[in-house]
């Protein structure tokens, strides 16, 4: 018995090791590539290391048309979604949570059914609805979508998050002298903050990635959000031919802010995945 768990555990340890490389691979793959020029990508030889490469891709990328504006429209869209999906969502799951109200149960239950809809049943009355508000191309247009898009899945993530923080922790901060908001305020939300983290995250790269949607709503070329643009610039030179290693160093610089934006929450991330799994 003493062998095998040893064994046992250095084999999960070698599967999760494999998988891992796996996952990461197409990422080293796509910065690799970023620095190499198209004879050396489109060569039968396949280039793992990225010696005597070049900047050349990231200056074509950074110097073409719209990629700034792009990167703005992107940037803005997401923040707007962001911030607006995580305030109504939070109040809707402390609703949910705390209060007992006529149609509690249809509400949990819309949400949950709205998630199960696929998104493009909704494209044809999402367009509809924007175009006859005159906000098609706008960036006050495809994010009310996006938080419409947002809100059910993170509300119902927060929903676990307020569930695990008993009540009698603001009543016994009452008992204490604060007022109902300030308990709120001093003792329940700061155990809701890595929840709200987490959600954060989820909802930040549903709306940065986000690409059928924009394709509908963004139809200008001086509207676009990133993924919009990368698809544009993905296409046939005046050559005829793809420059690959432009696409891939666009596509890194589009994953630039997720990755930062993880490395400034994933503290707070981790407690908040790991509350939800132990509360929820």
């Amino acid at each position: 018995m003493t062998r095998t768990r040893p064994l046992t555990r250095y084999l999960g340890a070698a599967l999760a090791l494999v998988l891992a490389l796996l996952w990461v691979f197409p990422v080293y793959w796509m910065i690799n590539s970023s620095f190499q020029s198209a004879v050396t990508i489109s060569s039968l030889t396949p280039t793992f290391l990225p010696f005597g490469g070049s900047w050349t891709n990231f200056k074509a990328v950074l110097g073409a048309d719209d990629f700034v504006a792009a990167l703005g429209m992107s940037l803005v869209v997401t923040g707007v979604a962001l911030v607006i999906s995580l305030i109504v969502a939070f109040l809707g799951a402390l609703a949910i949570s705390r209060f007992r109200f006529r149609g509690r149960k249809a509400l949990v239950l819309a949400i949950i059914l709205v998630q199960m809809l696929p998104a493009e049943a909704m494209f044809i009355a999402q367009y509809k609805m924007i175009s006859g508000l005159g906000l098609l191309n706008t960036i006050a247009g495809v994010s009310i979508i996006y938080v419409a898009m947002v809100v059910p899945f993170t509300m119902w993530m927060l929903r676990g998050f307020v569930a695990g923080v008993p009540a009698d922790l603001e009543e016994a901060g009452m008992m204490d002298g604060l007022s109902r908001f300030g308990a709120f305020m001093r003792i329940t939300f700061p155990l809701l903050a890595p929840g709200l983290v987490a959600s954060g995250v989820f909802a930040f790269l549903q709306v940065w990635n986000e690409f059928a949607l924009a394709s509908i709503l963004l139809t200008s070329d001086s509207s676009q959000t990133l993924p919009l643009w990368l698809r544009n610039f993905a296409q046939p030179s005046s050559l005829g031919m793809i420059e690959w290693g432009q696409v891939m160093a666009g596509s890194t610089l589009v994953a630039i802010p997720v990755i930062v934006f993880f490395v400034i929450v994933q503290g707070r991330m981790t407690q908040g995945l790991v509350g939800g799994a132990v509360k929820g």
